[in-house]
Order: structure tokens, then C-alpha cells, then sequence
């Protein structure tokens, strides 16, 4: 298939909110495609008719907006390989259905659950395969006039593939070479169930793949167990001339790397593990999502795809664009990676350094009015320069940043007492009296004449320094203190002087 366009698929099934491991899979399915001037689509696999979860499409849609993934085709924006739901390819599906029945390459099994359940009881690890699929109750062991009769009193049955044993198949996979199966580990998996006239994965995805023309499916390392069978169904369709080319990525792994990431793991640790935050529509319980954290999307991304990709050497910082072009699918890792969420606060932390001070101000805005502080953006911009190298999230600047917009009104206890002198108060009235006078009140300005004060009268630097900081902070925190002079201004630095001279005297 080198000789095709290039056309990778994410293919999510719509029984809850996105993964952020999903979310891993289809950024690396878009490199991949952006790089070689290929299509990214998205499929919606709904087969599953007892799962599907109201709003999940909707939400994963959104989640890829939220991210700056573009897809080119897809449920939402169209295209010329639709429909994009399985759910509306029925008669597709049962169209090759009945090709591998007249084949005799799949047969019609009527076997209840409970049937199903008692042989595996009956036999340790019992696999519906050539050596037990005629001891079962299927179109191989029955007439042909018991096998119609029971479909026409509508007894339930399901479509399974017929695995002939003992040959070998081959993947050949992107990431972990040519993988080779004996067919006798294979069960005869089912394709298709009468009870809602629908195909199951392992059906409806080759199917698909080859209806829209995919030439590499990259996927999760839990679909590698599928990959030979899939070989076989495209053999046994008469497409071995198009099987795409496999790439099984490695699984995302907890942070302490022992089995794989799930939500549990970001409840107990405290991360996100959804794009955004979920809304359960059975429980009604509330599920944090990545953006809502306060996440930028660019930084998502760039940790994402560093969790089990690497370009070599040094560097971790990539915009989208150079992800595109660095990406090669040789350079991904076989083993898991650990989802090391504190390396993505980190990101974060580079991105919030990256953007200007003005894009994070604007930003910022917000979490100001949420607070009842209506301030000049300038004075915002300056507070943010000052202040966004201390914070993961913009969020957290309201604490670095709240004695800019309004007076301390709660002094800490622990700063008080180790900061604020006997002598203080005496010491901060003299800065009042010697501030009092000035107009220039630019950082510089204002440092130099206090320095020059103290020196003057040979008081120990750091006993005033403290105490001025307590004074107009309320505790031993902040940027430098004659920035935060300037920005909060003469009055208001006066106003704060006398009423720490008052309440901690």
C-alpha cells in the first residue's frame, strides 16, 4: 500500500469520556498523517449497542477541538468515505457476512450464554475453535433444515469466524517487527449478532479500514491479540492485496509502572485522566478533565507525545508543527511508558513561561473577576511578569499575586513572629516619613532611597527589609519588594505602612 495516499483513522467507541491514552494514540495517528500529507479521520465505533453512553460522541469531538486536532473526515465534518458510525453501515456489514457464510469460511452459532458457560466450567480454558466447535450447537454440527429452522422461529445466534488450525500468520508490525502466530491459539471469534443486526469489532473494523481505504492503523498494544485475525478476515475477504501496514503503540502505564494507567490512578494521585471533565449521565458523578485543570492544549500535547515517542537528544520543548515533523514511528518505544503526571505540570509550567505576559494576563482575567477584582490590564500584565515563573496553572497566580489587588487583612502568624521586631513599628513610621515626600515611585527609585536610609542610620538591612514585606504582603512572600512598590503604588504602600504599624504593634 506505499503507493497510496496516506489515511490513518482513530476510531474511538462512544461508552464513556476519551481516555487520555486514546487521546496518545490519535495525536500520534495525526503526525503521522500531517508528515506524510495524509487524511486523519474519525470513525465512531458503536457496535456495541448495550455500552453506548449518550453524549460520548459529542464529548470526544469537542475534547479534539479543545486540543487543535483537525480531523479530515468524520461525523462532524463530513467526507467522502461515510458514514463515520458503524451503526449506520448495517446492511454493508451483513452484505460480507453472508459472503463468508456462502464461503463457509464463518458459521452460525446458536449457543446460549449459559451453554457457553457451563463448557467452560466443564473445560478448563475452553476455546470455541476446531477442536470444540463441533461438539457445540452451530451450523457445522447441526443440518442444514435445523440450522434454518431455528432461524426462522427466531432463536438468537451469532456469526463466528472459522480459524483453520495450525497455519501460520504473519503481522507485520511497524513498532515490534514481523509478529508470527500459530492459528490453533485462535478462537473462533464472533463477527456479527442477530439480536441487534450488528457486526462486532473485529468485523467492522477491517471492514471499514478497507471501505475508506486506510492504508496504517496505529493503535494500542491491547489490540496487538487482534491484529492476526484481522490479517485472516482480509485474507479470507479477498483483500490480501490491501491489508494496511500495523503499528501497535505501547501502553501507557501508572506512574509507579506497574500495570496500566486507569482512573483510579488520577483519583488517588490527584490528575486528570479525560481531555475534559465528564459528567457520568447514569451516576451523575463528575470526572476532572485536563482542561477545566487548567492545562493548555500545546502543552498536553507536547507531554503526550513524549510518552513513548522520543526524536533523540536533549530537547523537549515542540510545537505542534515541529512534533509533525520530527515524528517517525521507528522511534517509539516496544516497552510502556509511565504517565508521569508531574513531568505534565511541568509542560505546563513552560508553556505559561513561553506565552507573553499579555497572553497570560488575558487569561488571567477571569479568575480576577471571579475574585471581585476589576484592575488595568497594564498593572495585570506587570503583575503577571513578575509573578507566572512561580505557577503550574494560571490559576494558582491569585495566590502569588492577591496583595497586588487588594490590602492585607489577615497577617500570617509564623511571618509575624519571626519578621516583625520589637522596634518595627518605629522603623516603619521612618519609612513613611521618608517616603512621604517622593513621586518617583519607580523600583529603582524608591530602593535607592531606602537603602540609602538605612544605611544612614545603620540599621540592619534584613530587620527592615522583613518587616516592609510583612507590612505590605502580610507574610515573607513575593517578587522583589520595590516592584511591588511600584505597581501598587505611594498611597496605597502608605496606607499599608501605617495599618501594619497599628495591628502589630
Amino acid at each position: 500500500m506505499t503507493n497510496q495516499k496516506v489515511r490513518v483513522r482513530f476510531a474511538p467507541s462512544p461508552t464513556g469520556p476519551l481516555h487520555i491514552g486514546g487521546v496518545r494514540t490519535a495525536l500520534y495517528n495525526y503526525l503521522f498523517a500531517k508528515q506524510h500529507g495524509g487524511d486523519f479521520i474519525l470513525r465512531i465505533e458503536d457496535t456495541d449497542s448495550q455500552r453506548f453512553v449518550p453524549g460520548a460522541e459529542e464529548y470526544i469531538i469537542e475534547s479534539f477541538r479543545w486540543l487543535g486536532l483537525s480531523f479530515d473526515e468524520g461525523p462532524h465534518v463530513g467526507g467522502n468515505s461515510g458514514p463515520y458510525r458503524q451503526s449506520e453501515r448495517k446492511i454493508t456489514y451483513r452484505q460480507y457476512v453472508n459472503q463468508l457464510l456462502e464461503k463457509r469460511l464463518a458459521y452460525i452459532a446458536f449457543d446460549t450464554p449459559e451453554e457457553l458457560e457451563a463448557k467452560r466450567v466443564e473445560t478448563s480454558n475452553f476455546q470455541y475453535d476446531a477442536s470444540t466447535r463441533l461438539s457445540m450447537r452451530n451450523s457445522l454440527s447441526l443440518s442444514s433444515r435445523e440450522t434454518q429452522d431455528l432461524i426462522d422461529a427466531g432463536v438468537q445466534y451469532v456469526v463466528r469466524i472459522k480459524i483453520e488450525p495450525e497455519e501460520t500468520v504473519t503481522v507485520n508490525d511497524l513498532i515490534r517487527g514481523e509478529v508470527t502466530v500459530n492459528s490453533s491459539i485462535l478462537d473462533d471469534k464472533v463477527l456479527y449478532k442477530s439480536a441487534d443486526e450488528l457486526p462486532t469489532y473485529h468485523l467492522a473494523n477491517v471492514v471499514d479500514d478497507r471501505l475508506m481505504k486506510i492504508t496504517h492503523v496505529i493503535r494500542g498494544e491491547e489490540w496487538l491479540p487482534s491484529a492476526p485475525l484481522h490479517v485472516i478476515l482480509y485474507k479470507y475477504l479477498g483483500w490480501e492485496d490491501g491489508i494496511p501496514e500495523f503499528a501497535h503503540l505501547p501502553l501507557l502505564l501508572k506512574p509507579e509502572g506497574n500495570g496500566k494507567l486507569s482512573k483510579r490512578d488520577g483519583d488517588r494521585l490527584g490528575f486528570p485522566v479525560f481531555p475534559l471533565q465528564w459528567h457520568d449521565p447514569a451516576s451523575g458523578n463528575i470526572s476532572q478533565g485536563y482542561r477545566e485543570t487548567g492545562y493548555f492544549p500545546d502543552a498536553l500535547l507536547n507531554f503526550l507525545a513524549l510518552l513513548g515517542w522520543n526524536p533523540g537528544g536533549d530537547r523537549e520543548v515542540f510545537s505542534l508543527n515541529e512534533l509533525i515533523d520530527l515524528f517517525s514511528l521507528d522511534k517509539c518505544s516496544k516497552s510502556g511508558a509511565k504517565f508521569a503526571y508531574k513531568k505534565g505540570e511541568w509542560f505546563n509550567h513552560r508553556y505559561i513561561q513561553l506565552k507573553s505576559n499579555a497572553e497570560i494576563a488575558e487569561l488571567f482575567l477571569p479568575v480576577l473577576k471571579n475574585h471581585g477584582v476589576d484592575a488595568p490590564v497594564e498593572k495585570i500584565i506587570k503583575v503577571v511578569g513578575l509573578t507566572k515563573e512561580r505557577v503550574n496553572f494560571v490559576e494558582e497566580l491569585w495566590e502569588q499575586t492577591n496583595f497586588f489587588f487588594a490590602t492585607t487583612t489577615v497577617y500570617d502568624e509564623k511571618s509575624v513572629k519571626k519578621r516583625w521586631k520589637a522596634d518595627s513599628a518605629e522603623r516603619m513610621q521612618e519609612l513613611i516619613d521618608i517616603l512621604q515626600p517622593v513621586d518617583d515611585f519607580s523600583s529603582t527609585h524608591t530602593e535607592s532611597i531606602v537603602m540609602n536610609y538605612i544605611e544612614s542610620k545603620e540599621y540592619h538591612a534584613g530587620n527592615i527589609m522583613n518587616a516592609f514585606r510583612v507590612a505590605l504582603v502580610g507574610e515573607a512572600r513575593g517578587p522583589h519588594l520595590f516592584d511591588i512598590v511600584e505597581i501598587i503604588g505611594k498611597e496605597e504602600v502608605l496606607q499599608r505602612l501605617r495599618k501594619a504599624i497599628i495591628e502589630l504593634k
